[in-house]
């Protein structure tokens, strides 16, 4: 075995009560080296990072780390730092104190730990990673991309590690924190670690790693140095199947007739931005982390309070600082942040499907649960939700069909105006296109759909006008069809704006 490969998985397979996770599979990790793993959701990413970190045993198969079988002996583990893709701090305590738990991992022993010296400890890592946020804080007041950098500045804080795997780590930065991230990973090649790069995104995985392995339904279907392999290929041996990279999926045929105009409108993180939505039209928005987006439609949809301006549905003012003003006008806001806002996560696809329904399928006196069944199938079938049964806790879904459950839920409302923040989130690029297919689907019947993204490319797919935000304000507006991914850049980074 090469003194450079020090994480070596062989012959491993996993099997679930009837599930084969894994078969088989080799792979091997070198230090100085960024090793990414690509795969749909359900391909095997999860069991594999499972495996490596020692929370799950194979049931065939070998794991070596430093030429030691670790199966046997697990201190071997120890070796292996993980940054999840879920936010995993305590938020009640502060930014040194979540740096470096467990202590027993980061050199603080001792059955009393100075806050003092915690904090002059973290200084280091926090400016190494650019976080604002000063040692003491709590975690309860960051941000979610600075909580994120915090997980990864806590990986390496682990004395004993010589690998380091990150669970789709961007899914919650912007453009400027990715390239931050990137930066420190290069970092870490230079220190000779090996780097297990998890993720959804094709375009990092070619601009930082060195080789890929590519799973499908618990298969090693690939193996490529980068420099070897191009980016159709791989979303070939993800999905199956030839992806067309030049398609574009935003409405064709927009009507003039105007569902949403808003004023002048200003509130927490944004002022003084107008901007129209037509019927059968998708109007993306793109900015950086912090830019206003998410703040601005949600002060629209009446989440957050506004300061000043109005808004209009179909040419009637409404009441701001109210959910149900919008709703009633047939408005619909899909959350970021699924798992927590947009799902019951221990709830079956059923009860996800039906509870906001209630209503429509309650009987006289006991509910109706034939018609509760014949609509949760109804909208299995017609958004094409691959799940085992509808009793299956929500939670195992792929992120993919979550986000569907969600749309065909809201779109039995039969809404006018749906408001996609992050629509694909943590999902994989097979699943992507058929998102932005159901929300062509969908504008082409003449709903007006409103899209936030971070992702630039995507935006730029799906969207028939695209407006950008710059520390709160509208800073431009874009007709998609002529413009450039470059000037949307430029604009959200705030290098052409007056």
């Amino acid at each position: 075995m090469s003194d450079q490969k020090v994480l070596v998985l062989t012959n491993i397979t996993k099997v679930y009560p009837g599930v084969v996770a894994l078969k088989n599979i080799d792979i091997s990790f070198e230090r100085g080296r960024v090793h990414c793993i690509m795969g749909e959701n359900g391909a095997g990413k999860s069991t594999v990072a499972r495996i490596l970190t020692g929370l799950r045993m194979p049931d065939e198969g070998t794991v070596f780390i430093d030429g030691k079988d670790a199966i046997k002996d697990r201190r071997g583990f120890l070796k292996v730092a993980y940054v999840p893709q879920e936010l995993d701090l305590f938020r009640h305590m502060t930014v040194a104190e979540n740096l470096f738990m467990p202590f027993s991992k980061t050199g603080s022993r001792g059955i009393f730990v100075s806050s003092r010296k915690l904090n002059k400890r973290a200084m280091p890592y926090l400016e190494k990673f650019n976080i604002t946020a000063k040692p003491g804080d709590l975690i309860e007041g960051m941000s979610v991309s600075e909580q994120q950098l915090l997980q990864i500045a806590r990986a390496t804080v682990n004395e004993y590690f010589e690998v380091i795997m990150l669970d789709e780590p961007t899914t919650s930065l912007g453009l400027k924190e990715v390239e931050r991230l990137l930066k420190v990973i290069r970092k870490l090649k230079e220190d000779n670690k090996a780097v297990i790069f998890i993720s959804h995104k094709i375009e990092e995985i070619f601009e930082i790693g060195d080789e890929i392995t590519v799973l499908s339904n618990g298969l090693k279907v690939g193996h490529s140095e980068i420099k070897n392999i191009t980016i159709p290929e791989v979303m070939k041996l993800m999905t199956g199947r030839d992806i067309d990279l030049s398609m574009t999926y935003y409405p064709e045929k927009v009507s003039d007739e105007v569902f949403l105009e808003v004023k002048n409108l200003s509130g927490e993180g944004f002022s003084n931005i107008s901007f129209n939505l037509n019927k059968g039209e998708i109007l993306g928005f793109a900015g950086l982390i912090g830019a206003g987006r998410s703040e601005l439609l949600q002060t629209v949809y009446g989440y957050l309070a506004s300061w000043e301006g109005s808004v209009k549905i179909f040419g009637e003012s409404i009441k701001l600082g109210k959910i149900s003003n919008s709703v009633k006008k047939g408005m619909v806001y899909l959350p970021e942040e699924r798992r927590s806002q947009g799902i019951f996560p221990l709830l079956s696809v059923k009860e996800n499907l039906t509870m906001p329904l209630l209503k429509k399928i309650l009987g006289e006196m006991t509910f109706a649960i034939k018609k509760e069944e014949k609509l949760a199938n109804k909208i299995v079938k017609d958004y094409d939700i691959r799940t085992p049964s509808l009793s299956k806790e929500i939670q195992f879904l792929s992120g993919g069909n979550q986000q569907k459950v969600i749309i065909g839920r809201s779109m039995h409302g039969k809404p006018k105006i749906i408001i996609f923040d992050e629509p694909t989130k943590g999902i994989d690029v097979g699943a992507k296109i058929e998102i932005y297919k159901i929300m062509k689907q969908l504008a082409d019947k003449g709903v007006g759909i409103i899209m936030i993204s971070s992702e630039i490319e995507e935006i730029m797919k799906c969207a028939n006008r695209i407006i950008t935000l710059y520390r709160g304000k509208k800073v431009g507006e874009f007709e998609t069809s002529k413009i450039k991914t470059g000037e949307i850049i430029h604009s959200i980074l705030g290098l052409n704006n007056n």
